[in-house]
């Protein structure tokens, strides 16, 4: 990364950051072995965790903040991208049990290092010296605020910072398989959370303590079952992330990664809303500015029927991480329920350039045409989607509207054959866009007995919209809980 020259800094004066806001760039590598990559990544992104988590600082997520790893770009360059004031980098060498990790707090807009330290442990306290550097971040950023940092201001830093590191381990062999399961989950695919999982099981095998550990294996099951093709893998990953949130949460009641994992298996699987509202209050209380929490809460109220405050949390969501793919879909979504078409198509294509193989990028796009009543574009752009189920839903309602229906009925019929296990509810769209009640309804139950995580869009979906004068859908509602009534 270069540094801003002043020539860079002054060419144009860009709106003022928020002082109290920073990023955690990715760690570089120094180790002789190429392959700990995952280390480096994993000590900035735990860092970043631990900051996130500091009442009154904002902090630029992990996505937005690693897609600048490998650029050449400047600090005032990342500065003004991420919306942030202070960036802090860092470099990881690791040879055997020992690590030496070497910190930099810098001012982005002129790069003017604001204060470094180098720091050499054996692994098992990596835990403690990530401690120990967020105190001394959150400590400088006070005293570039023009706050007092006294003995009393210092204790409450402290506090803030050991409440802020809960759920740790000191077994270095379990704080590794944890780093390397992290590195997994975040490419988000059905083979990496399998990989994720499967290192994140060993993590908590050589420490049954670690409660990251278990909070992280949640989440890696719940994707792992949520990208499954059958519905014994299905089961079987959401049995195994209700397990691992439990676990998590035995061990470190207050732990918002722990009930974030919850409230994955309350939402997706159980279609337990009062349960998911409890744990995601729980999540806000100790990290209402983390980007994961404010989009756990977009995505609720979208289930809840709030279309508003969905698009609100969403949009906070995304400010907070814009080049995070999930994120931006999840504003799509909120967007088209709020009737914003073209603003819904404008945050698909962005999804399309952050993840083209997201299953809802070009059928997303796709959607918002047909809703736009544009049928020709619609089919289209449903034909560029790579992902053969959403290709299908998008299609098998597209080529209706542009009454084809031999051609509907052909995509419908493949979609019922493959995926009819994992995708019940995507079928009763289709069934439903066709006014073919009867059929949707069978579908929607179907969808109910298989878990299908779907559902939770029912409430606001466009294309169950036809279903809504049918004196099914209120029975349908009271079945899944989303009855005006119950969420009273």
């Amino acid at each position: 990364m270069r540094q801003s020259t002043p020539t860079e800094t002054t060419a144009r004066q860009a709106p003022k950051a928020d002082q109290n806001t920073v990023a955690v760039l990715p760690f570089t590598n120094l180790s002789d072995d190429k392959a700990n990559e995952y280390f480096s990544d994993g000590i900035s992104e735990e860092l970043l965790s631990v900051l996130q988590k500091i009442a009154g600082l904002r902090v630029a997520a992990r996505l937005s903040a690693f897609s600048f790893k490998g650029t050449n770009a400047t600090t005032q360059e990342i500065g003004e991208k991420l919306g942030v004031a202070h960036l802090v980098e860092g470099s990881v060498r690791k040879a055997g049990q020992s690590v030496r990790i070497t910190v930099r707090l810098s001012r982005a807009a002129t790069g003017e290092q604001l204060w470094s330290d180098s720091y050499t442990r054996d692994l098992q306290d990596v835990f403690a010296v990530q401690s120990e550097v967020a105190q001394t971040i959150v400590e400088q950023l006070r005293v570039q605020l023009g706050g007092t940092l006294n003995a009393s201001a210092k204790a409450a830093i402290q506090a803030q910072v050991r409440s802020a590191g809960k759920g740790g381990t000191k077994n270095a062999d379990a704080y590794q398989r944890y780093l390397q399961g992290i590195y997994f989950l975040n490419q988000f695919t059905r083979d990496s959370a399998i990989r994720a999982a499967d290192f994140l099981e060993r993590a908590v095998e050589a420490d049954p303590g670690f409660a990251l550990a278990w909070a992280a294996l949640s989440q890696a099951s719940s994707v792992r079952g949520g990208f499954a093709d059958t519905k014994p893998e299905f089961d079987e990953g959401f049995a195994v992330a209700r397990r691992a949130a439990g676990h998590a949460l035995e061990l470190e009641p207050d732990l918002s990664e722990a009930h974030l994992a919850r409230m994955r298996v309350q939402m997706w699987y159980d279609f337990d809303w009062r349960g998911a509202t409890e744990s995601l209050k729980h999540a806000q209380k100790s990290a209402p500015t983390d980007p994961d929490v404010l989009s756990a809460a977009a995505q609720l109220a979208y289930t809840l029927g709030q279309r508003e405050k969905a698009v609100e949390f969403a949009r906070q969501a995304v400010a907070s991480d814009p080049v995070n793919a999930e994120m931006r879909m999840n504003l799509a979504f909120a967007l088209e329920s709020a009737g914003r078409y073209d603003d819904a198509v404008s945050q698909f294509r962005r999804t399309i350039e952050l993840s083209p193989t997201n299953p809802w990028g070009h059928a997303g796009v796709a959607l918002m045409l047909l809703r736009q009543g544009r049928f020709d574009d619609a089919l289209r752009e449903a034909e560029r989607e790579s992902n053969e189920w959403s290709r299908l839903t998008a299609q098998a309602q597209v080529l209706w509207a542009l009454e084809k229906k031999a051609e509907s009925d052909a995509v419908l019929a493949r979609l019922t054959t493959r995926f009819a296990d994992t995708a019940a509810y995507q079928i009763a769209e289709v069934h439903a866009y066709r006014r073919e009640n009867d059929r949707a309804f069978e579908w929607l139950e179907r969808a109910l007995r298989q878990h299908d995580p779907g559902l939770t869009w029912s409430r606001l979906d466009l294309s169950l919209a036809r279903l809504q004068d049918d004196p099914r859908w209120l029975v349908f509602l009271n079945k899944v809980g989303l009855a005006d009534e119950q969420l009273k």
